[in-house]
């Protein structure tokens, strides 16, 4: 396991290609400060550039996920001139970039959720492709109760939970509970408590350690194109895109089909790996960005 540095906000470490990636600012609850958000859109660039990186995990550290925007930041900005754009307006519309990287990641995203995901941080969950959480987690859209709206996370919240779920949710600033969100479509899965939730993170990345990276780097653009495209030009290109796999790592896969063994590409994690991959505690050997490949536990 390798940790990459030059982070103040983050903690980032990889294994087996998958980037662990802990929000580590629990005195603000892990709050979306500008800071934050810029490692982790400098975390997004390299994952979309490696193709190494097979999956990202979000989760945060003290057994927060994330406590929303950092609303406060926004009054330095209120007092500071401007003879051209809102620069309100200018700061909010840099996390919709941000929330629009994130949804468009190639590679798998899994965000871990424990204690409270409010705003912004429940806009973390909704881009995020499979989520996990505890029991105890709190999720709400929180902005109206600041007298604001949840602006750039609402077409993410919509494409996650349906439009009626959203405005209930958007109009009242409910807190709703990991159960309750599970029925909403939210969370995929539930954990009775932490140490669950690790057990459970690692069967699920575990899973995604199955599967070919450069499938599922080509499968996840096509399934978002799907939403937007004529079906028949997009069949066109899912040809190509399938023949294009089947030459490349099809032909490992059908082998070891055949072979009735386990691909090349296959990889396992356990609870305890996922643990010290959060642990701000564990000392780890660092390494500069960019990123590369690293087996070593």
């Amino acid at each position: 396991m390798e940790q990459l540095i030059g982070y103040q906000s983050l903690i980032v470490r990889r294994l087996h290609g998958v980037l662990f990636v802990t929000l580590n600012r629990p005195g603000s609850r892990n709050a979306l400060a500008p800071e934050l958000v810029g490692e982790l859109t400098r975390t997004l660039d390299l994952a979309a550039q490696d193709h190494g990186v097979r999956a990202l995990v979000l989760r945060g550290a003290g057994g927060m996920f994330c406590a929303g925007g950092n609303i406060g930041g926004f009054r330095e900005v209120l007092q500071a001139e401007s003879d051209g754009a809102d620069p309100i307006a200018t700061r909010n519309r840099q996390f919709g970039h941000f929330m629009l990287q994130l949804t468009t990641l190639p590679v798998p995203v899994l965000a871990v959720v424990e204690g409270a995901a409010m705003g912004g941080g429940f806009g973390l969950a909704c881009a995020a492709d499979i989520v996990l959480a505890s029991t105890d987690a709190r999720f709400a859209m929180s902005e109206t109760t600041l007298g604001v709206i949840a602006a750039q996370i609402a077409p993410f919240v919509v494409a996650r939970l349906g439009g009626a779920a959203t405005r209930r949710l958007g109009l009242s600033g409910e807190r709703v509970s990991g159960a309750r969100a599970t029925a909403l479509g939210l969370v995929d899965e539930l954990a009775e408590d932490s140490a669950a939730l690790d057990a459970l993170e690692a069967r699920w990345i575990t899973l995604i350690g199955r599967c070919a990276p450069g499938a599922n780097r080509a499968f996840k653009p096509l399934v978002a194109r799907a939403a937007e495209e004529p079906v028949a030009p997009l069949l066109d290109d899912a040809a190509a895109l399938f023949a294009q796999c089947l030459r490349d790592e099809g032909g490992e896969g059908t082998l070891a089909f055949r072979e009735k063994r386990e691909p090349h590409w296959t990889v396992r994690f356990d609870a305890e790996t996922v643990r010290r991959a959060h642990d701000s505690s564990v000392d780890l050997t660092t390494t500069a960005a960019p990123l590369h490949e690293s087996t070593a536990a």
